[in-house]
């Protein structure tokens, strides 16, 4: 499409590098907090809440272990002692010797937890599991004397007692030691896995912050430098003002009414019209300066992308790539699909002054003076697709700037 020229009516940057699009990220995330623009939602699957059913798969894993333990308690006396009568003395010993500590470990978890959440020093926290030890062993022990003593009487039960009082001890801070040891497994684990998740969100904050601020807000040079064509337009081509007001109107319809979720996709064709009203508005300014070649795949248009994700990159080559040349130059914009992978191929590049590959990557880090908008676009297609997507640039003194986006298509 190509854009209109009435000539330029603002003054064009001009500067011997190549800055990327937007202000430091603190700028733009007070911007848009100080506009009152309330930040993005964060994806849902990045939530840090617990699972619902986290602690039914612990007890359930917790019954199994206790199975597989009076499994290998009854397949242990049989080894030694085979015979069908031997097998079912092998479960009774098992049954009446182990449901002790089984019933008992159902107190540790919530024991394990109560020390955790007091923060206690080190030696503390060992002194309580010494007297978790102790008070295991020995209730494991009154619980075999109060059945002995009704199943028996009580001369078997003070028999039992005295015969079983050392080793049942040692037995039992064994048993708690190990459920101690796999309980804490599981603990640590799941602290991991929040702190995983909670670093996770945190970017996904970040980035979010950052596209929250540059699809809130549109470039106040943009702004101003359209207003301006646009009022001085209204004084020679009536017609073309009322034109360049309706794809400024559509512009900011689509920017400000869309309070998108954090997961939810434009069609293509949408973020391309929202594309063009952009080109449109910046010809006011460039005139036949900015030349725009589109290569389009009719199937793609169809495909779902995160909103604003061309319109940024277009930008960057608008305002780094072609108003700086006298001459002006190109802007290709193609869409197509990924043969080996089906995924949506897009690139955006012109034929711009380009830069040091070294300077791109030194500008996109945190708290450099560009190429903000480029790394928020490749930390919200890394976290928005797990991996899936990719973005790759490409960039030389003296020929141009290109950014690739490959997006599945699910």
């Amino acid at each position: 499409m190509p854009p209109a020229a009435p000539g330029e009516l603002a003054a064009i940057p001009s500067g011997p590098g190549r800055p990327q699009m937007m202000p430091r990220i603190r700028h733009l995330i007070s911007s848009a907090s100080s506009t009152g623009q309330s930040l993005p939602k964060i994806h849902p699957m990045l939530s840090t809440a617990p699972p619902t059913h986290s602690n039914r798969r612990l007890w359930l894993a917790y019954a199994g272990g206790c199975l597989l333990t009076w499994l290998l308690f009854v397949l242990g006396v049989t080894e030694f002692q085979p015979g069908l009568w031997q097998f079912w003395e092998a479960m009774y010993q098992a049954s009446m010797s182990l449901w002790p500590p089984m019933l008992l470990g159902l107190g540790v978890w919530p024991w394990l937890g109560w020390l955790n959440r007091r923060q206690r020093p080190l030696w503390a926290l060992c002194a309580w599991h010494l007297l978790g030890a102790l008070l295991f062993a020995e209730v494991w022990q009154l619980l075999d004397y109060a059945v002995a003593l009704w199943l028996f009487g009580s001369a078997h039960a003070h028999a039992m007692l005295a015969q079983a009082i050392l080793w049942r001890a040692l037995w039992g801070a064994l048993v708690y030691l190990a459920l101690l040891t796999a309980f804490s497994a599981v603990l640590n684990a799941r602290r991991a896995k929040q702190l995983e998740l909670a670093q996770v969100q945190a970017e996904t904050a970040l980035a979010r912050a950052e596209l929250s601020a540059i699809s809130g807000k549109l470039n106040p040079h943009f702004l101003f430098n359209t207003l301006n064509s646009l009022i001085a337009l209204t004084r020679k081509d009536a017609k073309a003002a009322e034109q360049g007001l309706l794809r400024f109107a559509g512009m900011l319809r689509y920017v400000l009414a869309e309070k998108r979720g954090a997961s939810e996709r434009v069609a293509l064709q949408d973020e391309l019209e929202f594309v063009r009203d952009y080109l449109a508005l910046e010809a006011l300014r460039l005139g036949p300066r900015l030349r725009v070649n589109w290569q389009l795949d009719p199937q793609t248009l169809l495909d779902e992308i995160p909103p604003l994700s061309l319109q940024p990159l277009v930008e960057n080559c608008v305002r780094h790539g072609i108003a700086p040349l006298p001459q002006g130059g190109e802007i290709i914009i193609s869409a197509q699909r990924d043969a080996m992978t089906q995924a949506l191929q897009l690139c955006v590049r012109d034929d711009g002054q380009g830069c040091e590959p070294g300077q791109t990557e030194r500008q996109s880090k945190p708290g450099s003076s560009g190429g903000v908008g480029l790394s928020a676009l490749r930390r919200r297609f890394a976290l928005d697709f797990e991996g899936q997507a990719r973005m790759q640039i490409h960039t030389a003194p003296g020929q141009g700037f290109r950014v690739d986006l490959w997006i599945p298509q699910y």
